[in-house]
């Protein structure tokens, strides 16, 4: 086949992208740059996009982990009163509740929890606290991303033990082995109080909570409170992407018993404003690599254009039509396309698992005190998101020079070559 830019409108496709192929060689340097652009682009975009998804789970799992676990059921209005008035929305039936929900397929386990305001002090201070009697062996199951600064967590047979938050710790300046004492008011009014002993003293993802946070055995909680009741349960999951579907089914479920069921994201919305932030300015930068994938490929098609210009015209001279030059100029960029989109992914796979070994060493976000190590995430359909856009890239910048050239008359591209 001869080294030209003439296709004849009767060539198969293979023949044609042969030939489109070909003509992409002849200027191997500009290729090579062009390429270059189009997998830096590509690359940028896996990593980028990557690393946020990172991001994403990362404050999800911490959330998860820490605090709220994947669903919290509580009897009706408790989410919007029942942080003054906990004891007025106390679950009828916590343990058939709990049993029902371990039935729900995707439920790992349930655990009650009685949350309730008081008054904590270490004989010499005091500080308005929000205490927490819970589940020990089940809390340190889900508390993952919970770290003890001193001390140890509660442990199934712990009585009359406690752990705070570090900013309650700070604040009253106790240290594990000190003893505390918790004041709160029962339910029918009463007040009460329990001499308990510090064992530990957490860390979680979220410093408000830790500034103001007390734990101790849901049965010592339930004595100081005199009551046998939970006001929520929290439900952990085998997996966080079930967290919609099964919180719908635990909604039907709470309507006949006048309970209402919030996800973790509900119940944090730091988590959600922080996706539409980062989602916003992953678009930003996400234009800002398309602008420089078009801008560098449409120089490059420009300058091929133009140098090749008298070619297109003898092209049409021997019978070729427009659409035909159109169709081969979108051709050659397509397949530079693909190289440049191709060995983008490969590149950013290497390079995202290479990051991922090392690990990003991450200061704490907003109102937090722990940092992280963050890593790039990479799925199937970021892949092809950022081969796609590569690849459309690449083509959109090749439309418009490819029509100027089409639409050259023949005479004026001829006396090019002159």
């Amino acid at each position: 086949m001869p080294d030209s830019a003439a296709v004849d409108t009767r060539l198969p496709l293979a023949a044609s992208l042969t030939l489109a192929y070909r003509n992409i060689l002849r200027h191997r340097a500009r290729t090579a740059t062009t390429i270059a652009a189009i997998a830096f682009g590509v690359t940028a975009l896996i990593l980028s996009q990557g690393f946020v998804k990172d991001i994403f789970v990362q404050l999800a799992e911490a959330v998860v982990h820490s605090q709220t676990g994947h669903l919290q059921v509580a009897k009706r209005d408790y989410f919007a009163h029942g942080t003054h008035r906990p004891m007025k929305f106390l679950l009828p039936d916590p343990e058939g509740d709990k049993a029902a929900i371990r039935q729900v397929a995707g439920v790992e386990d349930v655990m009650g929890r009685l949350n309730f305001p008081g008054l904590l002090s270490n004989g010499r201070a005091d500080l308005a606290v929000l205490g927490e009697g819970v589940e020990p062996d089940k809390e340190a199951r889900l508390g993952t991303f919970v770290r003890y600064a001193a001390g140890r967590p509660l442990r199934a047979g712990d009585r009359y033990h406690a752990v705070v938050g570090h900013g309650v710790a700070q604040a009253l300046s106790v240290k594990p082995g000190d003893s505390l004492t918790l004041l709160v008011s029962t339910a029918e009014g009463a007040m009460n109080t329990v001499d308990v002993e510090l064992v530990g003293v957490f860390q979680s993802f979220s410093k408000e909570y830790d500034n103001r946070s007390v734990k101790l055995p849901l049965a010592t909680a339930q004595d100081l409170l005199a009551t046998q009741g939970a006001n929520v349960l929290v439900v952990s999951l085998r997996s966080t992407d079930d967290t919609e579907r099964i919180a719908e089914v635990l909604r039907q479920r709470g309507g006949q018993h006048d309970e209402e069921v919030r996800t973790w994201s509900e119940l944090n919305d730091f988590h959600p404003k922080t996706v539409l932030l980062y989602n916003r300015q992953f678009g930003g930068l996400l234009l800002i690599i398309l602008l420089m994938v078009l801008l560098s490929v449409a120089n490059s098609v420009n300058m091929t254009v133009s140098e090749r210009t008298a070619e297109f015209g003898t092209a049409r001279a021997l019978g070729n039509r427009s659409r035909d030059i159109f169709r081969l100029v979108l051709q050659e960029n397509a397949l530079l396309g693909i190289i440049g989109g191709a060995l983008g992914v490969v590149i950013g796979v290497l390079l995202a698992k290479l990051v991922s070994i090392v690990g990003i060493p991450m200061p704490p976000p907003p109102n937090a005190d722990l940092s992280y190590v963050a890593y790039v995430r990479i799925t199937p359909l970021a892949l092809l998101g950022a081969f796609s856009i590569g690849f459309a890239a690449t083509v959109l910048a090749a439309v418009v020079p490819a029509i100027r050239v089409a639409r050259i008359p023949v005479a004026l591209a001829l006396r090019e070559s002159t």
